[in-house]
């Protein structure tokens, strides 16, 4: 299966439901909202699935790609994806495994945009907020993109995190169609 991104390029993705590509009206909607803080930018993709967000990222020239995704297939979907795309002054890595531990190696580094598309049923959104707030994998003036299911959380039930100062708090969110993302910025 493939799938289109930012200047019509064509990407792999692996067959059937294993991972759910986001929908493409969804992808530019992102981008457009991101569009004046991605290029140069430090960028985490989580729960990658076929890389198509962080391959758009890097067709937008953010600087530095990482991607977590438990999946060894589709880690190697991602791989030759972002390596189709990538500039040789872009860098990118694909980290493969569960996601909260693999998260625990990034302590020390900071992502100007993290976007996180969990399987829409898992027990991740939490657990996963926790732990970019409490090891500040977000920067100062950064973002991050949470999508999920828009019947799944409404506005009495929306995950704030507060781990000291690096606590993270909802700016918006937007809703297309089946699809909602959830915008975060870090509480200084």
């Amino acid at each position: 299966m493939n799938l289109r991104i930012y200047g019509n390029r064509q990407l792999k993705s692996l067959p059937g439901q294993a991972t759910r590509p986001t929908p493409a009206r969804v992808r530019e909607a992102l981008f457009n909202i991101w569009q004046g803080e991605i290029v140069g930018c430090r960028f985490l993709d989580l729960c990658a699935g076929s890389g198509a967000i962080g391959a758009e990222a890097l067709c937008r020239d953010a600087q530095r790609v990482v991607g977590i995704e438990q999946s060894s297939r589709a880690c190697a979907v991602i791989e030759h994806n972002w390596r189709q795309v990538a500039q040789p002054n872009q860098e990118f890595r694909v980290i493969r495994g569960n996601l909260l531990h693999k998260l625990l190696t990034l302590a020390g580094q900071q992502f100007d945009l993290i976007y996180f598309d969990p399987p829409y049923a898992s027990n991740l959104y939490l657990p996963v907020l926790e732990a970019i707030a409490q090891h500040q994998l977000l920067a100062n003036e950064g973002s991050i993109a949470v999508e999920h299911d828009p019947t799944q959380w409404n506005s009495q039930n929306y995950p704030e995190v507060a781990v000291g100062s690096g606590g993270l708090t909802i700016d918006r969110q937007k809703t297309y169609g089946t699809t909602a993302i959830t915008f975060y910025h870090r509480v200084e």
